[in-house]
């Protein structure tokens, strides 16, 4: 399809994020902030990869749906995400649960939206494109609005094969050779395989394609079903594909980032994947592009200092290496390897940092030792503190260690005041 033509596409569309998770599976990281808010990259939320998507793809008109601990959610998207033209109908909105339907929060990920159909007739677009607002990839939905259009379709899916091990984790489908989805599985015990591919299956990405008026309808027919969940995955999707609505789109036709063949996305909803994920940004070279111009991945950028590396003695030099250390941090005369340090992080001398996640606004004090751990925001880690190192010694002090060896650390473990976002 001609690049005017995919232009008028995006133009005719309107973009609902789901961003109201809570991430149960990301521990305490998500006792006050909702997975779409947290900390990722060292600069950024998990959210900015969607929105960033939305903007690059040329879609301007966006409504963000919040419900679970969404406060710092709601001041990064009004403080990040206000410099779209208004003027020219462009916006990023929040929208809070407000019970719009009834005196009940939202039940699902389809009566959210049905609960802001209102937004959806507002918009009077062609197209509604709905997606997550809570994972990690680089996706060119323009490419998706295309294909969608050319077909003819109703409803589009965007997929993407995971191995079969992991699978159950996700909805799994079928699919014939021209598209269409003939059979789809939310978290099946028993996932199915595509032809030729035994290794793996075809997962679902919770990005979607609608015509306005099949979500109308669709939304209605599920809200006014006592036996419905009211979700996407287990209850709108699966009607749909039985009545033969449902084409698939492959992920790596659309992806921005590819890597060996493989195109990147990542649910970094447990602490081992989100570590994993944001360790992997200190390699020579990560399999996550950010330094991509025709790309970017926009955030809400602080003015702060450039980030600062102080005394050059023997035993005490402050330095870091194959690590991302963002502004406004100060290492004195310490050393950090292989870790992201988020904006405004301190640490003081003769401490060790390695293989760590260090998000915003910590200060590490003397002589501490940290390896293989995820320190939350505000966190002020006494002098001579040891995590990652032992991790019998790391449960009995209260601290959170994964099933792959990874030690999260939060104020609240250590004695201290909690903050919000």
């Amino acid at each position: 399809m001609p690049l005017q033509q995919q232009n008028h596409l995006a133009q005719q569309t309107y973009t609902i994020v789901l961003a109201g998770g809570r991430g149960t599976r990301l521990a305490q990281l998500t006792d006050g902030r909702s997975k779409p808010a947290v900390p990722f990259a060292g600069k950024f939320n998990i959210i900015d990869f969607a929105l960033s998507n939305c903007v690059n793809s040329g879609l301007r008109r966006i409504g963000v749906l919040t419900q679970y601990k969404s406060q710092s959610l709601i001041r990064h998207v009004e403080r990040g995400w206000s410099f779209l033209a208004a003027d020219l109908g462009e916006f990023v909105e929040v929208v809070p649960a407000q019970q719009q339907q009834g005196e009940g929060w939202y039940r699902g990920t389809a009566n959210a939206v049905y609960q802001n159909l209102d937004l959806v007739r507002e918009a009077a677009a062609q197209h509604v494109l709905v997606l997550g607002g809570d994972h990690v990839y680089k996706m060119d939905y323009s490419v998706m609005l295309a294909e969608h259009a050319e077909r003819g379709a109703a409803v589009s899916v965007a997929c993407v094969e995971v191995p079969l091990e992991e699978a159950c984790d996700f909805g799994v489908m079928d699919v014939d050779v021209t598209g269409r989805v003939l059979g789809f599985d939310e978290k099946p015990a028993q996932p199915r395989s595509p032809p030729g591919r035994p290794l793996h299956a075809l997962a679902s990405m919770g990005v979607y394609v609608f015509e306005t008026e099949v979500l109308l309808a669709e939304l209605a027919r599920d809200a006014a079903d006592p036996a419905s969940s009211h979700d996407f995955g287990h209850d709108v999707i699966p009607a749909l594909v039985r009545a033969g609505r449902v084409h698939a789109h492959r992920f790596e036709t659309s992806c921005v980032n590819i890597v060996e063949g493989r195109p990147y996305w990542r649910d970094v909803g447990t602490v081992d994947a989100y570590w994993a994920a944001n360790i992997d940004l200190t390699h020579v070279v990560p399999e996550l592009n950010l330094y991509d111009d025709a790309w970017p991945i926009l955030s809400q950028q602080r003015q702060l200092p450039p980030a600062k590396f102080v005394f050059d003695d023997e035993g005490r030099r402050g330095m870091a290496v194959d690590s991302l250390v963002s502004s406004g941090c100060i290492v004195s005369g310490a050393t950090v390897r292989r870790s992201i340090l988020f904006s405004k992080v301190r640490v003081a001398e003769g401490s060790v940092v390695e293989d760590s996640v260090v998000l915003p606004n910590v200060v590490i004090g003397r002589d501490v030792r940290l390896a293989r751990t995820v320190i939350d925001k505000h966190c002020r880690v006494p002098d001579g503190f040891r995590a990652g190192l032992d991790a019998v010694a790391d449960r009995a002090r209260g601290l959170h260690v994964t099933a792959g060896g990874i030690t999260l650390v939060t104020p609240e473990m250590l004695g201290q005041p909690v903050r919000s976002g």
